[in-house]
């Protein structure tokens, strides 16, 4: 194993280093040996949206079917463009459940077009269009699917909680370091770096069939529903076929390759803009030399709408 003290990550303007914001990391092999750890991987941390999709895979095994394209957007932090909301929406419908029944919070659609649409025809922020509502819905189609309620379904003593939190600790092998409550209101299972590039491992790396091959297919497949137009998660995932990947907030991402090798990497104070380039020399050590890791390498500063600089992994511990 390869390690150091961190990882950084550099924002260059105009030539001047402006700040520097650094990460813990961490990359496996396919037989889960680590090849190589920045920071303290093995430190509790709170994965946030990256979690999903272990908890879709929970869901798959409590009795959740769903086509692959649906649940794509269920392991979504989706942009809220129309096809994101249309097919939330209509798997609603399709349960008879009234979208009334979320309780992940009203937002505009991360997306700044679809966004500007709902302006402009009046409309107001939904809770169908806040980032979260794939997953929210998966967990109320669970509940339906079971015959339990769903009336308090975020709850961390729910039956779909406690069966989404007993898969995310088989698949990281360790027990979940924390409950805390997520942005949307559910759960949200605190794991290790290594806890979590496991997981991500092991969706990739199951059986065809099973509920976590199924998830990581399904996002492979339909990287657009996963993010949005031009997110990084959606350009990598598009960009580099076999790599199954989800952000998450706090300056979290994970990533596993076709072959089991795993990756997952925390800024430390948070920053979201540095997390991609990270991941990118995360991807490297772990063997992955597709070119969208040279479009997501860096990332341009923009300075009278012209780029004057780049936000860039800082030396070369990763590359």
């Amino acid at each position: 194993m390869t390690a150091f003290p961190y990882a950084t990550v550099e924002v260059v303007r105009s030539g001047f280093v402006e700040s520097v914001h650094a990460g813990s990391a961490v990359v496996l092999a396919p037989s889960g040996e680590v090849l190589a750890a920045a920071g303290d991987p093995d430190a509790p941390m709170l994965p946030r949206s990256a979690n999903k999709p272990l908890q879709l895979a929970g869901m798959l095994r409590a009795g959740l079917s769903l086509p692959p394209p649906d649940l794509a957007v269920c392991a979504s932090s989706h942009s809220g463009e129309p096809a994101h909301v249309r097919r939330v929406l209509d798997l609603l419908a399709g349960a008879g459940v009234p979208p009334t029944a979320l309780v992940c919070p009203p937002a505009l659609p991360l997306d700044e077009t679809a966004a500007a649409a709902i302006l402009r025809a009046g409309g107001r922020p939904e809770r169908v269009t806040m980032n979260c509502s794939g997953k929210h819905t998966a967990m109320l189609l669970t509940c339906a699917a079971n015959g339990w309620p769903l009336a308090g379904y975020a709850e961390p003593d729910h039956p779909v909680q406690v069966a989404i939190r007993a898969e995310v600790e088989d698949l990281a092998g360790q027990p979940v370091t924390a409950v805390a409550v997520d942005g949307c209101g559910a759960p949200l299972f605190g794991l290790s770096l290594a806890g979590l590039a496991r997981a991500f491992a092991r969706l990739v790396a199951s059986a065809p069939g099973t509920p976590e091959r199924s998830v990581a297919e399904a996002m492979r497949a339909h990287p657009d529903l996963v993010g949005g137009t031009g997110r990084d998660v959606t350009v990598l995932m598009a960009g580099a076929p076999g790599v199954l990947a989800k952000d998450g907030a706090e300056g979290v991402f994970a990533a596993a390759t076709a072959d089991g090798a795993s990756v997952a990497v925390k800024v430390a104070d948070g920053t979201g803009r540095a997390r991609t380039p990270l991941l990118v020399g995360a991807l490297r050590r772990a063997g992955v030399h597709a070119a969208v890791l040279d479009e997501l390498a860096e990332a341009p500063i923009l300075g009278g709408g012209h780029p004057v600089g780049s936000i860039r992994l800082a030396g070369d511990a990763w590359e």
